[in-house]
């Protein structure tokens, strides 16, 4: 007669959690739940490994957050930022340092480690897998990414190399402003930077692709970076654009719990969308294994998500939804200028 193994039996006895949407909430939530054994099914709409439009720069997470997902591993090798410079079209307005060194990896890298160890742990990975909306649905997370919506964003993003001479001041991080939007530069792995940058969507804005970064860098006055991000060297395939979206709580479906960006989507000159997505999971894996455990129903395990999320994030939306609109007034460059960074930072923390 076979054996049954003790932790076999243990896991079929436990609910199985669906996760639609394999990015940093998905994953890091999937193997969360993994290393204390709950069943896992999770979906992806593209492949592995691929590029996203992302900052790539993580500030402001806690060791003892990527401790509790059980992914700290992956970023030993990682770079570490302690500096930023903030640019007003083509001036430099001001540098800092930062209160804690901020994390840089490229999307492409960590989501490739993350699903290896989903994987490795016994996470039912499906890739090109996309699946649709089904509210009420028990046991399914959606962390999907964005809602469209009809916003007034557009975000843009590539890996460059040889960028680093535009400028005589140095920084890990530079952001670069305008009356149009934003975009940053931090160095990642292998010696590419990401550039990234949020935009108000301007269809009269000449150009498509790759050509829309320096279109939209001239549209906002940022000449000089235009013109060292057209002499740059482009990684192949690295270019990625996203519209139609809009920042801060995103529209809430009755029934459906979501997490990451399918909640909400903070301004990136926060820094801090990455961070958010793993705190979202952090916040999750206690109230989901008791669910699988049968110890709560699943609209009591939605709710206190919800309320959990609400709690956690409220301050840092609040501040950023109201700090944003300030970076496109005509005074903002006094602000960039001489705001304290520290009670900011605080804030959006």
């Amino acid at each position: 007669m076979a054996r049954i193994n003790p932790r076999d039996s243990f896991q079929s006895l436990r609910k199985t959690i669906t996760i639609i949407g394999g990015g940093l909430t998905g994953l890091s939530l999937a193997i969360a739940l993994r290393r204390r054994e709950v069943p896992v099914i999770l979906h992806e709409a593209a492949s592995y490994p691929r590029h996203r439009v992302c900052g790539e720069f993580i500030s402001g997470v806690s060791a003892e957050t990527l401790e509790n997902l059980g992914i700290s591993g992956q970023f030993s090798d990682c770079l570490h930022h302690t500096s930023i410079a903030w640019y007003s079209k083509n001036e430099l307005l001001r540098r800092n340092s930062l209160p804690a060194p901020a994390i840089a990896i490229s999307r492409y890298l960590l989501d490739d480690r993350l699903q290896k160890l989903a994987v490795a742990l016994g996470v039912e990975l499906h890739q090109k897998s996309r699946q649709r909306i089904d509210p009420g649905k028990s046991g399914v997370v959606w962390s999907a990414g964005r809602k469209p919506a009809r916003g007034e964003w557009i975000g843009l993003k590539a890996h460059l190399r040889g960028i680093e001479n535009h400028s005589a001041e140095k920084a890990h991080l530079e952001m670069h402003s305008g009356p149009q939007g934003y975009l940053g530069i931090t160095p990642v792995e292998n010696g590419w930077s990401n550039v990234c940058g949020l935009f108000r969507l301007d269809k009269t804005i000449p150009g498509k692709r790759e050509s829309l970064i320096p279109a939209y860098l001239r549209r906002n006055g940022n000449t000089v970076l235009a013109s060292a991000i057209e002499d740059a060297e482009w990684k192949p395939a690295s270019f990625n654009a996203v519209a139609g979206f809009q920042l801060g709580l995103q529209a809430p479906l009755a029934g459906l719990l979501s997490l990451g960006d399918s909640h909400a989507i903070i301004p990136p000159f926060t820094g801090n969308g990455m961070t958010m997505a793993f705190q979202s999971a952090e916040i999750a894996t206690p109230h989901l294994i008791s669910y699988a455990d049968s110890n709560s129903t699943w609209e009591e395990t939605c709710s206190s998500i919800n309320s959990a999320l609400s709690d956690h994030f409220r301050k840092r939306l609040t501040a950023s939804r109201m700090i944003h609109p300030l970076l496109f007034q005509p005074f903002s460059k006094w602000l960039l200028r001489h705001t304290p960074i520290q009670p900011v930072l605080a804030l959006i923390r």
